[in-house]
């Protein structure tokens, strides 16, 4: 299987590193500098976990791109989404697969948009990692996870394919039958940690140390959950179960992508987390205050930066 990874950021790098090190077939679709520095030093994994890697990837630039591939990873932020279409735009063929790792749901509908429903399939990604000063990709906790399937949830054979590629490459794989309920779920857990943090400002441990700290957090999440039922996805017991855990755990220093990026200055991910929520919400008329004010807050700062 022919994999095109699209960057070598955080997520993509990782995972399309990984894959690399355990010797399946992987291209980066990367842009000028970034091209260079991979043709020059190489692409560098550091994980206390899971160990360091150095592999040596290859490389295509868009205007290099020649022929489709049979899988292509995308896990672009959202706001690049549109522009990353336009550069693997070529490598789609008809029997391409498109395996978004994208937050929220946005993404599907301007991905079917462009290319057809039939190659884009469904995704979740779970890892902690960031770019290093250099360029190397930093692990910071061992979860290393994707999930991946057909959005009607039909095992068919070319999932089954993808699934036997991602199958022992270093990390964890799972081939779902029911891949839009478990993105949802994530949507709903991301929303509700990033709208939290974000929000108060501060980690889990920082709020729920205040008195009603924790009462907002889960209040954020019924809120959340509360739209992904109206939607059809109703957040299982155990996935409510285990986000109140984590959205009330005492001195926990959880924060959400969205909030290191607003403490760092930089944009964030708030239409696509927390807007398109909304949106859906308001749909069904379902009212959810604290979500909304805490869009309102982001797109505030958002307004800021431009």
């Amino acid at each position: 299987m022919r994999i095109l990874v699209i960057g070598a950021g955080a997520t993509g790098g990782y995972f399309g590193g990984r894959l690399t090190q355990a010797g399946r077939d992987v291209t980066f679709l990367v842009r000028g500098a970034t091209a260079e520095r991979l043709r020059r030093d190489g692409l560098h994994i550091v994980s206390p976990f899971h160990g360091d890697a150095t592999v040596q990837p290859k490389i295509v630039t868009a205007a290099e791109i020649t022929g489709p591939y049979d899988l292509i990873v995308l896990s672009v932020k959202a706001y690049g989404l549109a522009a990353a279409i336009e550069d693997f735009a070529p490598a789609v063929g008809p029997e391409t697969m498109i395996l978004p790792f994208l937050n929220g749901m946005h993404h599907l509908d301007l991905l079917a948009a462009r290319f057809g429903e039939q190659p884009v399939i469904g995704g979740v990604c779970l890892v902690s990692s960031a770019l290093g000063k250099e360029g190397e990709i930093v692990q910071f906790n061992p979860t290393q996870k994707i999930t991946y399937g057909e959005r009607d949830g039909e095992l068919t054979e070319r999932v089954q394919a993808l699934d036997r590629a991602m199958q022992g490459a270093g990390f964890e794989a799972k081939l779902s039958g029911q891949i839009m309920q478990d993105m949802w779920e994530k949507w709903v857990q991301l929303a509700s940690l990033g709208a939290s943090n974000s929000l108060m400002r501060g980690s889990i441990g920082e709020i729920v140390a205040v008195p009603h700290g924790a009462e907002i957090t889960l209040q954020i999440l019924t809120e959340c959950s509360a739209i992904a039922a109206a939607c059809g996805y109703a957040p299982r017991a155990a996935m409510i179960a285990q986000a109140s855990s984590l959205l009330t755990t005492p001195g926990s220093p959880l924060t959400a992508s969205m909030y290191r990026d607003l403490s760092s200055g930089s944009r964030v991910e708030v239409d696509q987390i927390l807007g398109d929520l909304l949106r859906r919400g308001r749909e069904h008329e379902v009212k959810a205050p604290l979500l909304q004010a805490a869009f309102t807050n982001l797109s505030i700062y958002q307004s800021h930066l431009s």
